[in-house]
């Protein structure tokens, strides 16, 4: 297992491994746009982060924070990125900024 695939949820393996040719398919579709993007890897991975954090979806930080973290992005831009969506959700994203200063914390080799 690679070290970006033990920063995935469980119930993402789960869904990688039990219907691998469902989750190809996705994997297709999701990877479009970024290939598309006129954003640099670090901007694309902080917005990304925003996304999660204004939507909830915490279980995603860990791995995103380490994609945002190898495309050059800092401790402290990861965290302006979570709390970006403040103004506009409210202090909902502050969920999230737990898990994604552990994951900027735990994984030091990569940057």
């Amino acid at each position: 297992m690679s070290d970006n695939e033990k920063l995935m949820s469980d119930a993402f393996q789960v869904f990688m491994k039990e219907v691998p040719r469902h989750a190809q398919a996705w994997m297709t579709g999701v990877q479009g746009p970024g290939k598309a993007s006129a954003l640099d890897k670090k901007t694309e991975g902080l917005a990304y982060l925003a996304v999660l954090a204004a939507s909830g979806l915490e279980s995603g930080i860990p791995f995103h924070v380490e994609l945002a973290k190898q495309a050059g992005a800092s401790r402290e831009e990861v965290i302006s990125a979570i709390l970006v969506g403040l103004p506009a959700v409210g202090n909902a994203v502050t969920r999230s900024l737990p898990a994604a200063i552990q994951a900027y914390d735990s994984q030091k080799g990569y940057q």
